[in-house]
């Protein structure tokens, strides 16, 4: 550095920028830590709240509730409805009720669609995929983007750590999508009768691959979820995986 001063000014500036950048992630990790932990405990607050039957504690959830999401724009009617009732003298379970339908009822249907396309997504490219490893890598590949979708939906934005319960959850799905061998029992259970004489092994595994994906993503949305569900019907699996699970025609005879 003596013979080039120069060169040090860029190594100090480089060690700078790689300081600023390792702040910024686990500034990141820690806000992401932060919105889990808050979406865990409203969930927690209202299973408690409804259990014990205690006003005072609903009315701190639903606030809690707006709160947490004061900077969605597309919930502020809902919002703002939420405080029109906030004096209102309501049961523990109308109360939190009318905010389940009010902030996460548009919130539940985005979640539904992004379930319902990534499984139709998963089943379409591992039916038509010519090697195991491909579904493999796209099945994980599609749970991870498909958990970061519903967390983000939801307000949560996990980062690494977030996603260390994904990687078990990810592992878990993949033993049972993963393997080449589907019984032809099986897929008659799941797409009715008589339709498995008619589909390829392949396009078998494709569409079972497609409701596994689909059984993730509901326990993803439960996970993601800030609130249980109390007056608003939970997603079944016919919910967002319905073109996948309908019998096919009969063939004209």
């Amino acid at each position: 550095f003596q013979a080039a001063p120069w060169l040090g000014g860029v190594a100090l500036a480089l060690l700078a920028l790689a300081g600023l950048a390792l702040l910024a992630i686990v500034v990141r990790e820690l806000r992401g830590l932060w919105r889990e932990r808050k979406i865990e405990h409203l969930r927690q607050a209202a299973v408690t709240a409804i259990a014990t039957r205690d006003h005072s504690a609903a009315q701190g959830v639903v606030r809690d509730l707006s709160a947490f999401y004061a900077e969605r724009v597309g919930l502020a009617a809902g919002r703002q409805r939420l405080e029109a009732s906030a004096d209102a003298i309501l049961d523990v379970d109308d109360r939190i009720g009318l905010a389940e339908h009010e902030l996460l009822s548009p919130l539940d249907r985005q979640a539904r669609n992004a379930i319902a396309t990534a499984a139709k997504q998963v089943s379409g490219v591992t039916a038509l995929s010519p090697r195991a490893i491909v579904d493999v890598a796209f099945v994980v590949f599609s749970a991870v983007r498909l958990l970061r979708r519903i967390a983000a939906i939801y307000g949560g934005r996990p980062g690494f750590l977030g996603f260390l319960r994904l990687a078990r959850a990810a592992l878990t799905h993949l033993t049972v999508t993963g393997g080449m061998a589907v019984g032809e029992s099986m897929i008659q259970q799941v797409l009715g009768l008589g339709i498995a004489a008619r589909v390829s092994a392949k396009l078998g595994e494709g569409v079972l691959n497609g409701l596994m994906t689909a059984r993730f993503g509901l326990a993803a949305l439960a996970v993601c979820r800030p609130l249980p569900f109390v007056r608003e019907a939970p997603p079944r699996l016919s919910d967002v995986a319905g073109e996948l699970l309908r019998p096919a025609d009969p063939e004209p005879k």
